[in-house]
């Protein structure tokens, strides 16, 4: 299926999103759509399968004009999109979701589970999933939901298949798999339009490359005839330098101890510490338990023992408020459900975790607050219209930024960041890695847990390395390599641990 998409121009309440924008798809290609987050990605192809509708421009599939008026129209003309937000029903089983509004009945019009339940089943195994039929989806892995999405765009053969940060919380051998499906499927005629911040999958996966920045059309590259440095100056207008800024941090004294914390079931026997202006990496594969470490840490997760130490003093962390009122602070993976409430404003956010700040007797102290929000904006770079501005209108990165802001004024001796620049364009990450240099500069120990292995590599002194629920192995600064981290991470053994 050949798409065309030309002078494509939308906004929202007069607010102008995409501005004479265009997309070319060939046959059976893997296209990558790339931009900053707010670049107006994902609205293009919610027009191409009429979640939106178009202020002007056309579109053309296979030489014909066409216009869709929701996406039920586009899936039967072959097009699918997999959102990044899944589109499940939790409370259902997979094969439930995977059918839902499509079931296939027998002659007495009486659900034949037992077809679909089959059906489902050669899906799955053409996709190396090794998921129940009968599983409820909350029983799932975010990335076994993932997975179960792109499932249900198999069902339908589709001709052209959208994604939209397909890999962001899929493990590695779950990754490794889509890949091999997103190659097959293009052996078969398929078109993929992969959208994606990780430069590495696009260069590894891709055939071509369009650009969009600030609702443009920028270009298209053969990705065979470009490279990382030419993909980012299209994306952000300018040239971004050295992807991680250089650390040039004296790191100091033994600031944070974690003393064989255990938690049945989930880890055990973790042990580690953490210097003044020291970034520890946590490195690990998906469900290592990296996030049940820190959660634990930060006073989240029940049945914990162990002891943990701030500057030498024992601490007890029984929920997130102590862990807090202790001076740990915890930026966590998933900003859109727990770092932040999306619907308020930007200042809201960032007062509600500083109230101790900017009150007393209970009483709130505006000029206080307006200051302190103000500097947050100014400091860390926040592209909004104000502080009044609403969360769930700022870009992914922008929407970060407030989270670091709000945790920057609790002014925590350790600082957790779970998975700092999910979902960010390459642009806002490298602004974040600064952000992370400055508060280490500043003598704040940081522990940094992420599934982005170049991440770890550019941004740690030290890495740990999580298996299993268990510390594989520390690797120092000089020595850490993509190699020597999944060694340790599957299990191996390496530079003596």
């Amino acid at each position: 299926m050949k798409i065309k998409m030309s002078g494509i121009n939308k906004a929202f309440g007069g607010n102008p999103v995409l501005q004479n924008a265009g997309f070319e798809l060939n046959d059976g290609e893997i296209h990558a759509l790339m931009g900053e987050n707010g670049a107006g990605k994902s609205t293009l192809m919610k027009i191409l399968t009429g979640v939106y509708t178009k202020d002007a421009g056309e579109i053309f599939v296979d030489g014909n004009e066409v216009c869709y008026k929701n996406p039920q129209e586009a899936e039967k003309a072959g097009i699918v999109f997999i959102h990044q937000e899944l589109n499940v029903l939790f409370d259902m089983t997979v094969e439930e979701n995977m059918y839902l509004g499509k079931e296939i009945v027998n002659k007495f019009g009486v659900c034949d589970k037992a077809a679909m339940r089959a059906e489902v089943k050669k899906i799955l195994d053409v996709l190396g999933v090794d998921i129940e039929p009968s599983e409820k989806m909350d029983m799932l892995s975010i990335g076994q939901q993932q997975m179960i999405e792109i499932a249900k765009a198999l069902m339908v053969d589709a001709k052209v298949i959208i994604m939209d940060e397909p890999t962001a919380a899929l493990t590695q051998k779950e990754t490794e798999v889509l890949f091999k499906v997103v190659r097959s499927l293009k052996e078969k005629g398929v078109s993929i339009v992969y959208i994606s911040h990780r430069m590495e999958e696009i260069f590894e996966l891709c055939d071509r490359i369009t650009i969009l920045r600030d609702g443009q059309y920028i270009g298209t590259r053969l990705i065979s005839e470009t490279d990382m440095t030419e993909v980012v100056k299209m994306m952000i207008g300018r040239e971004i330098g050295e992807r991680y800024p250089e650390r040039d941090v004296k790191t100091g004294d033994v600031v944070f101890n974690v003393e064989d914390l255990n938690c049945p079931g989930v880890f055990s026997n973790i042990s580690f510490n953490v210097r003044a202006g020291e970034v520890l990496g946590v490195a690990g594969l998906m469900g290592a338990g990296r996030t049940e470490i820190m959660q634990s840490i930060f006073g989240n997760m029940p049945n914990v023992t162990g002891r943990v130490f701030i500057e030498g003093k024992e601490i007890h962390n029984k929920s997130p408020e102590q862990a807090m009122k202790n001076g740990i602070g915890f930026i966590t993976e998933d900003r859109k459900t727990e770092g932040l409430m999306l619907e308020e404003s930007i200042k809201r956010n960032i007062s509600l975790t500083n109230l101790n700040r900017i009150s007393k007797h209970g009483i709130l102290n505006r000029k206080d607050e307006n200051e302190m929000v103000k500097k947050g904006i100014e400091e860390l770079h926040i592209r909004c219209t104000g502080p009044d501005h609403s969360c769930n209108e700022l870009s992914g990165g922008n929407q970060q930024k407030v989270v670091f802001s709000k945790w920057i004024f609790t002014n925590p001796k350790v600082l957790i960041l779970d998975e700092p620049t999910r979902g960010v364009d390459i642009g806002a990450k490298k602004e974040i890695y600064s952000i992370i240099n400055d508060l280490a500069a500043q003598g704040v120990a940081i522990i940094m847990v992420s599934s982005e292995l170049p991440e770890i590599l550019g941004m740690s002194d030290r890495v740990m390395v999580i298996n299993e629920g268990k510390i594989g192995g520390f690797i120092d600064r000089n020595e850490a390599n993509q190699e020597n981290v999944m060694i340790l991470a599957t299990g191996g053994q390496n530079n003596g641990n």
